[in-house]
């Protein structure tokens, strides 16, 4: 109660944001009850006939369940570990430029792509690799080289739709990830300089340990959708191509095209109940191995008392700033967050 008492302000700023996270993200939960009805707009979601577990054997026995799963999660670990690589590595180099402008204008170079709308990268990507009028095309005729079909050989898709990804995401990670690099106290590199480290031992054995708890909290949060796939991204770069639907094809362009094609609801709610079950039990798996390694690195833990999580908390209401930590939200906001 007294903690309550203490953040009344914050809590009481925190109400609008709660309110729309209740009503947008809480209450639709009850529309899961259709993946196991066969809904009918006349009967509406609750008078609709239970089916039972039929909407589920529907999506098992189509013999998609494997693809589209084995599709959206592999695409997704490709994603983390080779974002995650470039972010780090593109921070640590920016936060070791010297010129002011240069850091500037670099760090900008590598944010643009974050604003670009997917419908515009489809349309480089068609411009880029369409076999009559792509420029990748047009080079290759003119060095004598036989042109490449990529919209027709799905081989090449994985290899291309990870490469976009990063070029879009990367530059957000590195804003994230130069913030916890400037963070670090200046004083250990010095001292380290002094000492004799190059700047790759100062890199080595003080800019990556002090990144560490922001790398693992980011890799949870990300590993948690690991089977959400970005339907902007492949829909947009791929479309109703049913020739690379094997290599390219995940759950979420899965459910769009059967809702699109009139399909029965409660199977289309079924494979999302599916989706958001694999998430929950990916996440709780990955925050048990790292409270394993390190319980002060996993997003919540069980005390005593019972569930412990990170609340955002303001430095100046805190005793000691050392308490606290950054934690960044969905949102991409960052936070101060001390455990309660």
């Amino acid at each position: 109660m007294q903690k309550l008492i203490r953040y009344k302000t914050l809590l009481f700023m925190l109400l609008p944001s709660a309110a729309l996270v209740i009503i947008f993200s809480y209450l639709p939960i009850g529309g899961l009850v259709m993946a196991f009805k066969r809904f009918n707009y006349a009967d509406g979601i609750f008078g609709s006939p239970w089916v039972g577990l039929d909407n589920f054997r529907f999506f098992f026995e189509s013999g998609k369940a494997f693809t589209v799963t084995r599709n959206t999660a592999l695409y997704n670990l490709a994603f983390i570990l080779i974002n995650t690589v470039l972010e780090i590595a593109f921070a640590i180099i920016l936060s070791e430029m010297a010129g002011k402008w240069l850091k500037k204008i670099t760090q900008s170079i590598i944010f643009l792509p974050y604003f670009i709308s997917w419908v515009i990268v489809g349309s480089i990507a068609y411009s880029l690799l369409s076999y009559e009028t792509g420029t990748l095309n047009g080079i290759l005729r003119a060095m004598g080289v036989d042109p490449i079909n990529f919209y027709g050989e799905a081989g090449w898709w994985p290899l291309i739709i990870v490469a976009f990804s990063a070029w879009k995401g990367v530059g957000y990670g590195v804003v994230v990830y130069l913030a916890s690099i400037l963070g670090v106290d200046g004083s250990l590199h010095e001292a380290a300089a002094i000492d004799g480290a190059n700047i790759f031992q100062r890199i080595r054995y003080i800019t990556i340990p002090s990144i560490t708890p922001t790398v693992i909290t980011l890799t949870l949060l990300a590993l948690g959708k690991i089977f959400r796939g970005n339907l902007d991204l492949f829909y947009q770069l791929v479309g109703q191509n049913g020739t690379l639907f094997d290599k390219t094809d995940v759950i979420d362009t899965y459910v769009f095209r059967m809702t699109i094609a009139a399909t029965d609801v409660g199977q289309t709610v079924a494979i999302g109940f599916y989706q958001s079950v694999l998430c929950f039990i990916t996440i709780i798996i990955a925050n048990w191995i790292v409270k394993k390694k390190d319980e002060n690195y996993s997003l919540f833990y069980l005390q005593g008392s019972g569930l412990s999580l990170d609340i955002p908390v303001c430095p100046g209401m805190s005793d000691t700033v050392s308490d606290c930590n950054w934690l960044l939200t969905d949102l991409g906001e960052l936070y101060y967050t001390k455990r309660l």
